[in-house]
């Protein structure tokens, strides 16, 4: 089994964790996670992908064990996160590499992309959303009217996000046999998520959700005009990005594999043998 190291970097005077496996010298696998995880949420896929590549997964600022500065002195945006990603990329002599994106990691992934997009060999999307198709309307609206009016009523309509019950449906919902899913996983963010100031963050972060959407037409520009290869790997029964933001890649995309799992948001949590099996046989395709 290889060996996973647990390190820590400091960029712009914030510390950024990162777990690491895999040669030095192979391609590189970037694992970029989502709300309300942290690099945790990749910590059996790293072993199981680092015999053949070099696998990092950061925790962005303000989840997992990276720093989390308060809303007053760090800009929580999704430009910010990007910015902080490239930078540890420069910093680990990282220019090539595969990225593999989930939820909040896909639009970081983009920007990526879309400011260097030479780097980019590969795409993985597990249900990270390029599409206005992906987006499941009764789960973005409070996000949306949030992001249009942070007003203290749209607010307090927001605020269960981040509670308990939010995360540890995000871990169970479409999942046909939830006891597959370990509890450690959202016990594990829901005790990062209550650390003082992480709220007014990630309030601000769904606020900035908004700005994602008019990406979406340059990321798609860049599919069509590259031909990267992507994999949707995608839990079917997830109720925040639906399936049929995995499939919408075909539109820019043709050539695209498109895997739909009989998952919720979190498949690594329930099939991760065959998210591995999967990604092993398409990256391995070139």
């Amino acid at each position: 089994m290889p060996v996973v190291h647990h390190r820590t970097a400091s960029i712009d005077g914030l510390q950024v964790f990162y777990r690491e496996a895999g040669p030095h010298d192979a391609p590189v696998l970037l694992l970029l996670h989502g709300y309300p995880t942290s690099s945790h949420m990749f910590r059996h896929l790293i072993p199981a992908l680092a015999d053949r590549y070099r696998v990092i997964a950061p925790d962005h600022i303000g989840f997992g064990r990276s720093s989390a500065p308060s809303a007053d002195d760090f800009e929580y945006s999704f430009d910010s996160l990007a910015d902080v990603t490239q930078k540890l990329l420069s910093q680990l002599e990282v220019s090539t590499y595969t990225m593999y994106v989930h939820d909040y990691g896909a639009p970081i992934g983009w920007r990526l992309a879309l400011a260097s997009p030479e780097s980019v060999e590969g795409v993985i999307s597990q249900n990270g959303n390029a599409y206005e198709e992906g987006f499941v309307p009764e789960f973005w609206a409070p996000i949306w009217a949030y992001a249009a009016d942070a007003s203290a009523e749209n607010e307090a309509a927001l605020r269960p996000a981040l509670g308990r019950e939010a995360v540890e449906w995000q871990y169970t919902h479409g999942v046909p046999d939830a006891s597959t899913v370990d509890p450690d996983a959202w016990e594990h963010d829901i005790a990062l998520l209550e650390r003082p100031g992480v709220d007014r963050a990630q309030l601000t972060l769904f606020g900035d959700y908004a700005t994602n959407r008019p990406m979406y037409a340059d990321v798609q520009k860049w599919l069509r005009s590259s031909g990267v290869p992507v994999l949707a790997i995608w839990g079917k029964n997830d109720e925040i990005f639906g399936a049929a933001g995995a499939t919408a890649f075909l539109r820019d995309s043709p050539d695209a594999r498109i895997e739909l799992i009989e998952s919720g948001h979190f498949i690594l949590e329930s099939h991760l043998d065959d998210a591995v099996r999967v990604i092993r046989d398409w990256r391995e395709s070139f």
